[in-house]
Order: structure tokens, then C-alpha cells, then sequence
């Protein structure tokens, strides 16, 4: 490097020697390596693949049929995504109800499945309420559920079924997709009717009183007239002035009985004198 300097400044006017001492010290400083660029991050995963290896084929299938949600899911998982499959066992179960939907109705249905933003398992328990999918444009279609959590059971509602969707198993959990399995079909109330409101159980009848006994009707007893006795003489017969003088005799005190006794002594001698 010093030969190299030294021959420059013996040939070139003293201008150029001049550059050559400054510019190669900074040469001489860069080194031989350049610095590497940074590593380009990996690719999202295929969304449908992890699917299918995770329990939902069937579900995975359904996308990879439809163009319109194919493309949004592939397309979706890298700027974040959490979708939620139903089982294959969920999906044969309503496959006939499906089958009835529009092909728009279809790809909306499948798109109703994840939402444009990655949640952990973790941060999905703390995220209670409404939320977007990828089916929801703007006002014009709502195409949301509800989010509800009890202990460690997530569940997804909507108005369109009586019965949540209950999260089960986690497929794929790394930033930027999330994917869990769900044990039903999600329904949005914008293709299904709204599930009835339960009707609330009767309340008990009161138990009606046991009937009072009724009181015999009172009826007032029959008069029975005296049989007729015998005809009133002015007289009492012999028979009864007999029976009325042996009762006079016998209730009269003692002395009255002694001295209609001796009555009667003297008047049968004088009858026999």
C-alpha cells in the first residue's frame, strides 16, 4: 500500500495525488465484505393444507372449491388471520343445507369462518363481544358473531342458531394465523332464518281445591196427624166413676178413710135393724 502511494505521487501532478490519499484510507476502511441484507420473512402458511392436517378436511375442501374464498383466505393470512373450522363431522351433518345455498351464499358462508385478525389462544379468551369476518362488507352486510367465554370454554354464537359453536382443539397458533376447530357449522342470521326465541315454561296450574261436600237440603219432617180417638161423651163411663172413687178413696187421708168407714158401718145396721 506504501509503494502504491509513493509511485502515485512520483507520476501524478500533486491534485491527484492528493485525491489518492484521501480516498484510500476510506477504501482500505470498507473492508472486502459488504454488509448482508436482512433476511426476507417466512411465508404465511397455506391455510387450507393446515387445515385439512388439523381435522378440517372437509371444510378445507369446501374452500379449495370455491375461487372467491380460496384466494380471500390465501391472501388474508398474511396480514393476520383466525379462522375457525368446523370438524369433519360437522361439516358431513350440514353439507345438505349447503348444498341449497347460491354460489355467492357458499363462498360467504366459508369466509364467515375467520376473522382478519390473528388471535392467540390466549388473547381469544379476553375478547368477549361482536366481531368482523372475513365476510363482513361494511354496512351493506354485517356478517358477524359474538365471542363468549366461560372458564376456559370459548364458544361463537349467532342469531341464527339456537346453540353456540364450541371452540375445541388449536390446529396452528403463530403470528400471523390462528387456527382452532370448532363442533358446528357457524351460521350468519344473513342466510339463515333467526333461530326462535325459547318459548318459557308454563308455570303450574294451582291445584284446584278439592270439592266441598254438599249439605243434604234440610227438609222439615212431616206432621203425622193423631188417629182419630173416640167420640168426647158428656159422661165418663161406669167403669172409670168406679176407678175415680177407689183413687179418691185410696189418696184420702187416713182419718177421712176412718170415718167414711164407720159411715158406712152404721148405715148397714140400720139397714138390717
Amino acid at each position: 500500500m506504501r509503494r502504491l502511494r509513493l509511485a502515485a505521487a512520483a507520476a501524478a501532478p500533486h491534485g491527484v495525488l492528493l485525491l489518492l490519499l484521501i480516498l484510500l484510507p476510506l477504501v482500505a476502511a470498507a473492508g472486502p465484505a459488504a454488509a448482508k441484507a436482512p433476511a426476507a420473512p417466512p411465508a404465511p402458511p397455506n391455510v387450507t393444507t393446515a387445515m385439512a392436517k388439523g381435522g378440517c378436511k372437509a371444510f378445507a375442501d369446501l374452500i379449495a372449491a370455491s375461487p372467491d374464498a380460496s384466494s380471500t383466505y390465501q391472501s388474508a393470512a398474511g396480514g393476520g388471520i383466525t379462522v375457525f373450522c368446523p370438524t369433519d363431522d360437522a361439516v358431513r351433518a350440514f353439507l345438505p343445507r349447503y348444498k341449497n345455498l347460491t354460489a355467492d351464499g357458499k363462498a360467504e358462508l366459508l369466509l364467515f369462518h375467520a376473522v382478519p385478525v390473528y388471535y392467540s389462544r390466549g388473547s381469544l379468551k379476553s375478547n368477549n363481544g361482536v366481531m368482523n369476518t372475513l365476510a363482513t362488507d361494511g354496512a351493506a352486510k354485517n356478517y358477524n358473531f359474538t365471542v363468549q367465554n366461560e372458564g376456559d370454554a370459548v364458544t361463537i354464537k349467532t342469531a341464527a342458531s339456537g346453540d353456540a359453536a364450541r371452540v375445541k382443539s388449536t390446529v396452528v397458533d403463530a403470528d400471523p394465523v390462528a387456527i382452532f376447530t370448532v363442533d358446528a357449522v357457524i351460521e350468519p342470521v344473513e342466510l339463515f332464518k333467526p333461530a326462535p326465541s325459547p318459548t318459557p315454561a308454563p308455570s303450574p296450574a294451582p291445584a284446584a281445591d278439592a270439592p266441598k261436600a254438599s249439605k243434604p237440603a234440610h227438609h222439615p219432617a212431616p206432621v203425622v196427624a193423631d188417629a182419630p180417638g173416640p167420640a168426647a161423651t158428656d159422661s165418663p163411663p161406669a167403669d172409670q166413676k168406679k176407678e175415680a172413687k177407689k183413687s179418691a178413696a185410696a189418696g184420702a187421708p187416713p182419718c177421712v178413710r176412718w170415718f167414711a168407714a164407720a159411715l158406712a158401718a152404721v148405715a148397714m145396721a140400720s139397714t138390717l135393724a
